[in-house]
């Protein structure tokens, strides 16, 4: 089973609209028939779906396969939809009308499902106001999906030339319907975090692991409980991340994430700064301080670094997870607290409350729900696909140009240790894509990743690792092959099975020159 919905917009001009339409039509078509000399069909279906909304004049689009007994999209594609609105169209469709064409096989229409007697008392219609309605399956009697519009509000019923457009979409896509549900049953079973995205917003947290997939899963099951989570593991592996993803996804999103480092902080500033401060508690409170705990009401407080909180503030906390209150110093009232709290930390907070560093009541009540995150030498798999993100968000957040990772670099990343895990990786990725760009490349090579590895033969007779090795093994084909064709790029080229202007890349990336 599935869904296409195309939200319709009134045309302008008849002639010019007529017009439009058939030159749309004609690339639509096109693009339908190129469908299958393809193999991956996403980016075709993807520009069809934009296609048919502007035939229709559609403000947006949706598209969702299913299969047979299903109860959620196997495969989907959207147009001109926010998450939320993407979302709410989700929850509203009418699930009625949708049932209805899948089990004729044949087209439903109705100029107003809100007046139709068929469909006016179906809770999806009252909810999405549902007007003017097409619903045409996708494979005819065996239909493994439908195409939705729904009109907007005062657009008035579609046309016959609306309906003979939407069943000629539909009738094209059909021969491809079973090779795109193929594909992604084949994906989720390569990607276990999937069926777990679709119920949690998780962009942050970027890999397809069963290592990620098994602490997605555990988000996903406290995330709407207003219970207090502590998340452990290795310094760098994103704990920061995970809570913030806790918070997003929780019933408390709309208010404040706040975040305080316990171990970044003079012990005697942690209390005024967790609880806050009246005038002339201590010399530096000189007027009123407002503590984070304060300042995360309604929301959530991440206690990062829990494992560093000194005695007395442990105290205090305690007493703020009992009684839902806290005094800030000098204060002789206590004052209510309504946020969740969430702790991280890379000790082993079992024996710290044995070394009596931590409160044995304290740590019981932080762990109600305990989530640990693992490094990246239990997630290898995760290496590529976060690889590319950080190279994509430190791109954007440097103005730099659009770079990209080269096979190489990916695999000398996939063969180095990171103990510092993703921290580690991201400052790394980072600084190489400053030195990729600085030299005017557009594609990241292994040097630009790791600028102080020795060769082979500078480690004091040490064997070399895999990646100084592969990189080693680039600089010396490359400038050997150079020196062969009389730097004649376009040959060593031709001889390496390389494109020229990677070839050039290689060459400012390994810094050669002609001698």
């Amino acid at each position: 089973m599935g869904i296409i919905v195309l939200r319709t917009m009134p045309s302008s001009d008849p002639e010019t609209s007529s017009e439009s339409a058939i030159a749309l039509e004609r690339d639509l078509y096109r693009r339908l028939l190129e469908l299958g000399e393809e193999d991956d069909l996403k980016p075709f279906l993807q520009e069809a779906l934009s296609l048919v909304v502007k035939i229709t004049g559609a403000a947006q689009g949706y598209l969702e396969l299913r299969h047979e007994g299903a109860h959620q999209a196997d495969w989907c594609l959207a147009h001109g939809f926010s998450e939320g609105e993407l979302e709410m169209l989700r929850a509203t469709i009418s699930s009625g009308i949708v049932a209805e064409a899948l089990a004729t096989g044949r087209t439903v229409e109705t100029a107003s499902a809100l007046l139709d007697r068929r469909f006016q008392d179906r809770q999806s219609v009252r909810t999405g106001r549902i007007e003017a309605v097409l619903c045409a399956p996708i494979g005819g009697d065996a239909a493994r999906g439908v195409l939705y519009l729904a009109g907007a509000a005062g657009a008035g019923p579609f046309s016959a030339e609306d309906t003979r457009r939407a069943e000629l979409f539909t009738r094209h896509l059909a021969p491809f319907a079973d090779r795109l549900l193929a594909r992604a049953r084949s994906r989720a079973a390569a990607d276990p975090t999937l069926p777990i995205r679709e119920r949690l917003r998780a962009d942050r947290m970027v890999g397809h692991s069963a290592a990620l997939a098994s602490v997605l899963e555990q988000a996903a099951l406290v995330a709407p409980l207003d219970v207090t989570v502590l998340i452990t593991g290795a310094s760098g592996t994103g704990k920061s991340a995970l809570a913030r993803l806790i918070h997003e996804n929780g019933p408390r999103a709309t208010g404040p994430f706040i975040d305080l480092n316990c171990g970044a902080l003079p012990e005697g500033l942690v209390e005024s700064e967790l609880f806050g401060a009246l005038p002339g508690a201590h010399a530096t409170a000189r007027s009123q301080m407002v503590g984070k705990v304060e300042a995360a009401e309604g929301g959530t407080l991440l206690l990062d670094e829990i494992g560093e909180l000194p005695h007395a503030a442990q105290a205090k906390l305690l007493q703020l997870l009992q009684a839902h209150e806290y005094f800030p110093l000098g204060a002789a009232e206590a004052r209510s607290a309504d946020i969740r709290l969430i702790a991280a930390t890379n000790i082993d907070l079992d024996r710290a409350v044995e070394e009596k560093l931590f409160r044995e009541d304290l740590y019981y009540r932080l762990q109600v729900v305990p989530i640990r995150m693992p490094s990246l030498q239990e997630r290898t798999e995760d290496l590529a696909d976060l690889a590319r993100a950080l190279v994509v968000e430190a791109s954007q957040r440097h103005g730099l140009p659009r770079l990209t990772l080269s096979p190489g670099t990916l695999h000398a990343i996939a063969a180095s240790e990171w103990p510092g895990n993703v921290r580690q990786l991201s400052h790394a990725l980072e600084a190489a894509a400053i030195r990729a760009a600085g030299q005017g490349l557009v594609r990241i090579e292994a040097p630009h990743v790791f600028p102080g590895a020795p060769s082979p033969g500078a480690r004091g007779g040490e064997a070399a690792t895999f990646q100084e090795a592969t990189r080693e093994f680039q600089r010396s084909l490359l400038l050997r092959t150079l020196k062969e064709t009389g730097w004649n790029v376009t040959e060593a080229a031709r001889r390496l099975d390389l494109a020229r202007s990677h070839v050039y890349n290689l060459i400012k990336s390994f810094d050669l020159e002609r001698t």
